[in-house]
């Protein structure tokens, strides 16, 4: 790639700078039946580069949204921390929004309703917008109104002619998906009431690169925000961030909260924030520069980690059947010579195959059945969770590697 081939899909600048190539790999949920392992997978490129004009961090391939959405494989409901979570964030908003039977909430990407549900339980109003047409479905079987379509500007102008207005849009982990950022911000604009406010998280791309988060890098993730560059992209269409939470959750991510330019206060802590990235750097190719010899670093330690313990006997599994965990192993090269299978929770995910490593995924009872020496850890982000569930196997003796963003043994 050569920078005068590529714009910036916020600002449309071409002062495009070169990050990390991970090579062509194949699509993280990508999931594959048995009958398809015999056929040839597609690849895509899968590099990241650093936008100079408004500081956006993003990879250069657009994959088809219908192709990596419409049927999907992620349930959020899935995860107990993702529903705790979720559901403090939304006894929270309640109480500060006064939101009642008269209110509407809207969420984008809302999935299977893991997070409508705690406002559809006490009888506020729900929507949500979710392309992917089997998850829709399901949230739809909870009793959660739900579109199935992808949200953007044509669907924020239909709703404003229904007079479907929001009091609070929620945009939960979607903003690094749509290749189309203006048009969804442009459609947050259109439906968001006079002093409604939109809640969205992201993972944070300071914490992608101080931790050496490479495997949140996909092709469905094409965005990897700091404030500054959603503060730019927000302030295009009218909007106004006005708060920011840092998370641990995601291995580190920021919730903003935006309203309309005439309606809300900046607080003192997203200032302070704001003036931090300006410190570390944010605006600079400086920052980033060396983010690719940490994580070829840490694919050399990892490499020679489970190779020694293999060739010592060890067997060795792998929990997590994500998209991390998809660009983990095609990048590093770790497949089937080291691992046996991978287990996951997810019922949805059992019975397939990883995309491009083509290992069996199966239920997390199958680590107490077999009892692997090791067990690489792909969701290190749910570390606490996941080591808790499986204490059982833990207690026989069985250890986690936990990858990143340094390599350890539990």
């Amino acid at each position: 790639m050569t920078k005068q081939e590529f714009y910036c899909r916020s600002c449309d600048s071409d002062k495009i700078h070169p990050i990390l190539d991970l090579g062509e790999t194949p699509l993280a949920n990508g999931l594959l039946l048995s009958e398809q392992l015999a056929q040839p997978e597609p690849i895509y490129p899968l590099e990241l580069v650093f936008c100079e004009n408004c500081t956006l961090v993003q990879i250069t391939e657009s994959v088809s949204p219908d192709e990596l959405f419409s049927d999907y494989v992620y349930f959020s409901s899935f995860s107990d921390t993702l529903l705790v979570h979720s559901k403090t964030l939304v006894e929270s908003l309640i109480a500060r929004r006064n939101l009642d039977e008269n209110s509407l909430v809207v969420e984008i990407a809302s999935n299977d309703g893991y997070l409508l549900q705690n406002y559809h339980q006490v009888g506020i109003p729900v929507l949500g917008v979710e392309p992917a047409q089997n998850i829709a479905t399901v949230a739809q079987e909870k009793g959660i109104r739900t579109l199935p379509e992808f949200f953007g500007e044509e669907v924020a102008a239909r709703l404003l002619a229904e007079n479907e207005l929001a009091d609070v849009i929620h945009a939960n982990n979607v903003m690094a998906h749509v290749p189309d950022i203006n048009g969804v911000v442009k459609g947050f604009q259109t439906i968001l009431k006079p002093e409604g406010i939109i809640v969205s998280e992201s993972p944070y791309v300071k914490d992608l690169i101080d931790q050496v988060e490479f495997d949140t890098i996909y092709h469905e993730h094409l965005f990897y925000y700091s404030l500054t560059a959603q503060d730019k992209l927000f302030a295009r269409h009218g909007l106004t961030l006005f708060d920011v939470e840092r998370l641990s959750i995601h291995g580190g991510s920021l919730r903003i909260y935006a309203g309309h330019a005439d309606s809300v206060k900046r607080t003192d802590r997203l200032k302070a924030l704001l003036a931090e990235e300006q410190r570390w750097g944010v605006q600079y190719i400086d920052f980033y520069a060396n983010f690719g010899q940490r994580v070829k670093a840490l694919k050399t330690q990892l490499r020679a980690l489970v190779a020694q313990y293999k060739q010592g006997g060890a067997s060795i599994a792998a929990y997590g059947a994500s998209a991390k965990g998809s660009t983990l192993l095609n990048y590093f090269g770790i497949g089937a010579e080291i691992l046996d299978f991978v287990a996951d929770r997810s019922t949805v995910k059992q019975g397939y195959y990883t995309p491009g490593t083509r290992l069996p995924i199966v239920n997390p009872d199958y680590l107490l059945e077999k009892q692997p020496d090791y067990v690489l850890l792909l969701v290190w982000n749910f570390a606490d969770e996941i080591l808790k569930q499986q204490a059982a196997y833990r207690e026989k003796g069985g250890k986690f590697i936990i990858p990143i963003p340094e390599v350890q043994v539990l």
